[in-house]
């Protein structure tokens, strides 16, 4: 499989070659999740992807709890069905505990023995769901550590749901924790670990392990790979092995790729270990920044080509790698309006 045919195929399972009909849950549910650590990349990653798209369907959503977020895939805060949160929770808790161990957000309180830990949160939140600040203040009458790494640590210890209006649109509030059973009425789950691989695999691959692990943080999944008899095997230009779902579609490489407009941190980027199915190398660089992403994406053609920004409602694009054709041009006029539409919601 080429570089392009593998870019085209990307873009084909994550419908961002064409805007399909489906729910915000039904493609949160697609595409396994969003990531959701700042509130407005998943409504842009949803823009992008759905016919029509009302934002306030997600505040809906999170508000009558079809949709949760939740620490998940790469200890970030995730949009999730609560059906795939009670189980992608479980699967990533070594990554997340490896978070801990090294987070300097949460410092010393990591040394607090873990069910002393969880007992004290369980009494501080037995009255229901409170801000962050108030956990981290409540722990440390317990706890001779800073409030704020108590309260950095209660997040990762425990499967904490963050509570609207937090992610909702336009409804800025405080982090607000609660319980993520309790707020769903979903009981944690043991994952199928095959079956996630395969999720994945339809909304993002063909893949490697690596990829996968890029995907999740979930490390040592090539026996789990090897060990799936079900899924088929392709080969990329450099002859490593890709794993995908059999029967899933795979592009053909002159599939046209319109442009689209995405958050710094869009599904599409975050799905494989190099990235090089969506951008140059030589063009990553202009994403990257001193947290890791500056602005947000245009792409074009399929491909990493430029920043934006909005100011006062309006897009503004930078560093744009080359000129665009007309059609391109007319594209990119076509997407603004749209985002900018978005955003005067």
């Amino acid at each position: 499989l080429t570089r392009q045919r593998l870019n085209r195929t990307l873009l084909l399972r994550q419908h961002l070659l064409e805007r399909v009909a489906m729910t915000p849950e039904e493609m949160v549910r697609h595409l396994v999740g969003l990531q959701a650590q700042e509130n407005l990349p998943p409504y842009l990653s949803l823009a992008a992807r759905l016919t029509t798209f009302d934002p306030y369907d997600v505040s809906r959503q999170l508000e009558q709890r079809e949709l949760v977020r939740l620490l998940t895939m790469r200890g970030t805060i995730h949009l999730l069905t609560p059906e795939d949160a009670a189980v992608l929770r479980p699967w990533v808790a070594p990554r997340i505990e490896q978070e801990v161990r090294v987070s300097q957000s949460i410092g010393n309180a990591r040394d607090i023995e873990r069910p002393a830990a969880e007992a004290a949160l369980r009494e501080v939140l037995a009255d229901g769901p409170l801000p962050q600040k108030e956990i981290g203040l409540r722990l440390a009458e317990r706890f001779p550590y800073p409030a704020t790494q108590l309260g950095q640590l209660a997040r990762s210890i425990a499967p904490l749901a963050q509570l609207p209006p937090r992610g909702c649109w336009k409804a800025p509030g405080a982090v607000v924790y609660d319980y993520f059973d309790r707020r769903t009425g979903v009981p944690m789950a043991q994952p199928d670990v095959p079956e996630l691989v395969r999720r994945y695999l339809r909304a993002s691959g063909p893949a490697t392990a690596a990829d996968v692990t890029a995907w999740s943080a979930v490390t040592r999944l090539g026996p789990v790979l090897k060990a799936m008899d079900d899924l088929v095997q392709h080969e990329d230009e450099d002859g490593r092995v890709l794993y995908d779902v059999e029967g899933a579609p795979i592009a053909d490489e002159d599939l046209p790729a319109p442009v689209r407009l995405l958050g710094a941190y869009d599904n599409v980027w975050l799905a494989h270990a190099k990235r090089d199915r969506v951008t140059d190398p030589a063009k990553r660089d202009i994403w990257m920044g001193v947290n890791g992403a500056q602005l947000r994406t245009v792409f074009v053609d399929g491909w990493l080509e430029g920043l934006w920004h909005a100011d006062d409602g309006k897009i503004v694009v930078t560093q744009l790698q080359r000129r665009l054709t007309e059609r391109e041009q007319s594209e990119l006029d076509a997407e603004i309006e749209r985002v900018e539409a978005l955003l005067a919601r």
